[in-house]
């Protein structure tokens, strides 16, 4: 391990973009499989990974709602964020903000409950045991209709308490935030903040959308908002959050070689971005994996990479006060670091 692989692992942070469905490894969908009696069209774990290969986002979300099919009962979806949360742990994140897709399994006839009691389960198991904090973000697939997003935020409205947000993710292409402004402003008035996927696939003209019409808090993206230099100044000034996956946008050809990612240019223009691993059972890493390959496809200098995880944290769903906390102790970690 290098001095900067050994610096980014210890280095406190915040993981704001993570599918928690995505986070299924293959073992864990073969153990689920056999749990739950369910046949999987894949012979072996190596068969899985072999069919991680993407062309773009519609063919890894076959496979990934495939492969969700494994995910029944509540100790299901607690072991699924169990997993996560060790891992996450290891590398380093002291808060995570997990997106979950409600309607991928309520279409299939799993309650609501089932799905959210265990990843709350498993949420307070994390802090106990790794002391790290967490949130919810409900999406909605933009692939569905907006009134089956409106029966899910009604399907929601017992656990509104431990719910921060709501996102918006799925198929983006055709599917822009206009479609959902009116469930978006019913979460608003609920008090949950605002999300949404943004300028991965689709124009800079959905990033407006998220802004202007769904009044986003953060976007999940948003590379192609570099098209724009309007929206790069408003976004700038705006100090908005953006959730990039560098590792997600290799894997899904937004980007064609990390060498060429623009996560330093976001920062040298004022960008508010941050590090994260969005689906990374498919994509090939979690959050200490991508911080590592875009410092080195990208040649990151320490400051850069501190600036990613200060971001992480003044960029997450929690109070300020907890937000002033995380941020002494990342500047006493790189203290006693240097």
């Amino acid at each position: 391990m290098t001095d900067l692989d050994s610096f980014i692992a210890g280095l406190p942070k915040a993981e704001l973009h993570l599918h928690i469905e995505g986070s299924l490894e293959p073992e864990l969908m073969f153990a689920l499989a056999r749990r739950n009696g369910i046949d999987i069209p894949y012979a072996s774990v190596e068969q899985v990974r072999a069919a991680y290969a993407f062309s773009n986002l519609q063919d890894f979300l076959d496979i990934y709602y495939a492969g969700a099919g494994v995910l029944r009962t509540r100790r299901d979806f607690h072991d699924l964020a169990a997993a996560y949360f060790a891992r996450a742990a290891a590398d380093g994140v002291v808060h995570a903000e997990i997106m979950f897709d409600p309607q991928t399994h309520t279409d299939r006839g799993i309650a609501f409950s089932e799905v959210i009691e265990g990843l709350l389960s498993a949420m307070a198991e994390a802090e106990a045991e790794h002391g790290m904090t967490s949130k919810l973000i409900l999406s909605f697939l933009r692939h569905l209709s907006e009134e089956a997003a409106f029966a899910t935020l009604e399907a929601a409205e017992p656990w509104l308490d431990r719910i921060a947000a709501v996102g918006l993710d799925s198929s983006e292409v055709g599917h822009p935030p206009l479609k959902f402004a009116q469930v978006f402003a019913a979460a608003r008035d609920r008090g949950l903040k605002i999300t949404a996927h943004a300028g991965e696939e689709g124009p800079p003209e959905y990033v407006y959308q998220a802004l202007d019409l769904l009044h986003a808090d953060r976007i999940d993206h948003g590379n192609r908002a570099l098209e724009d230099p309007v929206l790069v100044d408003r976004l700038a000034e705006m100090r908005m959050t953006l959730t990039v996956c560098p590792l997600s946008n290799l894997k899904l050809c937004v980007v064609d070689d990390l060498a060429r990612h623009p996560i330093d240019r976001m920062l040298a223009l004022g960008l508010k971005a941050t590090i994260n691993s969005d689906d990374p059972a498919y994509f090939g890493g979690y959050i200490g994996d991508n911080f590592r390959a875009v410092a080195r496809a990208r040649g990151l200098d320490r400051e850069e990479i501190v600036a990613l995880a200060r971001n992480s944290f003044t960029g997450s769903f929690l109070p300020p006060e907890a937000v002033a906390l995380h941020l002494e102790k990342l500047d006493a970690y790189v203290a006693a670091y240097a």
